[in-house]
């Protein structure tokens, strides 16, 4: 298959644990002809949605990890199957982007995650889809809603909905410690919208990031583990990640949202789950491949890859 990769810059990957990196490392492996491109690099141009895409070829160095030949305009209908996983924030245009590659799927592009789905399902407010699976959760702008909320819960978390990696959250206790001046901040003084949650004591156990890929369940997730006085588990915030079978609990949500997802046009999504909760569906570019495999011996990236192949 030629298999494109949709993703941030390949110099920026860092390969011990990057997912994309993951997942090319299996393709080529299995003898794919591999190609990358960026979002800039599309164009809607003479009636076809193009991009200029570079073959690449992956060396097995950790450091130099590829080579790339000279990007050459070509259409996406050329390849057999586009993967997007590019990483937010999910901006207007990572929206641009997504209608750009609607438009190659209506002339016979396959993409995955699709790009219409990937719009309909941001990251934090896809939850409220499912409300019986998540804590207590308020969404607005409006201070005076956020006060009352915590009154009514005393401890709560406040993030914005265009994050990623923990950035923006904040937790307040019962004591309502600065909570005004989150607000504010959050907000911008009532202009964006927010998420408010009651606080889940169990992130002390982590963070968990459950797989689902092609409408299965990963057996084993993630859990991030909150270091140093940290309310956030995220990786990227400094959380250790600790790779665990799923709990009954675990598998429960999952397998609830797996064939709904999947239906979606969702062929890789990351549940977060704290304690019994569902707190965020990822659906742009989950990762945490790399940190299973390493830890359980379980090879996700080969269970993507298949996949991969039964959508083309």
């Amino acid at each position: 298959m030629k298999i494109a990769f949709l993703a941030d810059p390949l110099s920026s990957f860092q390969t011990y644990k990057d997912t994309t990196y993951a997942m090319m490392r299996e393709a080529g492996r299995r003898g794919h002809t591999l190609y990358a491109f960026e979002h800039r690099h599309m164009a809607f141009a003479g009636g076809a949605v193009v991009a200029d895409v570079a073959r690449i070829t992956l060396t097995g160095d950790p450091e130099d990890w590829y080579r790339a030949e000279v990007p050459a305009a070509m259409a996406l209908t050329e390849f057999d199957i586009i993967v997007e996983r590019t990483d937010p924030p999910f901006n207007m245009e990572y929206i641009y982007a997504t209608y750009l590659l609607e438009m190659a799927q209506a002339q016979g592009a396959r993409v995955v995650n699709r790009p219409e789905a990937i719009r309909s399902h941001n990251e934090k407010l896809a939850i409220m889809q499912f409300p019986q699976l998540t804590p207590p959760t308020l969404v607005t702008s409006d201070a005076a809603r956020v006060r009352i909320f915590h009154r009514e819960h005393k401890d709560i978390i406040l993030k914005p909905l265009d994050g990623m990696g923990g950035a923006g959250i904040f937790r307040v206790r019962e004591d309502g410690m600065n909570l005004g001046s989150i607000i504010e901040t959050l907000s911008h003084n009532g202009e964006r919208t927010i998420m408010v949650q009651r606080y889940v004591p169990d992130i002390v156990k982590g963070d968990k990031r459950v797989l689902l890929i092609g409408g299965q369940v990963v057996p084993y997730c993630l859990a991030r583990i909150p270091q140093g006085g940290e309310v956030r588990g995220n990786l990227a915030a400094g959380g250790l990640g600790v790779a665990q079978a799923i709990s009954p609990r675990d598998r429960e949500i999952a397998e609830t949202l797996a064939p709904i997802l999947s239906g979606r046009g969702l062929l890789l999504v990351g549940l977060d789950v704290i304690g019994d909760y569902l707190t965020e569906i990822n659906v742009t570019s989950p990762t945490c491949f790399q940190e299973i495999e390493q830890q359980t011996g379980f090879k996700v990236a080969e269970m993507f890859v298949d996949a991969l192949e039964k959508a083309v």
